[in-house]
């Protein structure tokens, strides 16, 4: 692994610590809403996307592969809402 590279790779690594840092302080000092679940999921889809991008080496396969992992995402965070929302 070259350097830039790797530096970029930390560079990402450090943005989902601080997603995930946000997203626990809005879920523990925000009351709870509509809203805040939805910016907590619309977090949680930018995590999993730059995960599935960066660190499960999808960024350099075609759109059909990435669009399917993000309808994955979606369909599943819709889910989450729906269910939340019940």
């Amino acid at each position: 692994m070259n350097q830039s590279n790797n530096h970029f790779s930390i560079c990402i690594w450090l943005a989902l610590v601080a997603l995930t840092i946000v997203t626990y302080f809005i879920g523990e000092e925000v009351t709870a809403g509509k809203a805040i679940m939805l910016s907590v999921l619309v977090i949680a889809l930018i995590k999993g996307q730059l995960i599935a991008n960066y660190f499960m080496g999808l960024r350099q396969v075609s759109w059909l592969w990435r669009g399917i992992i993000l309808g994955y995402f979606v369909v599943v965070g819709v889910m989450v809402a729906i269910a939340y929302l019940m």
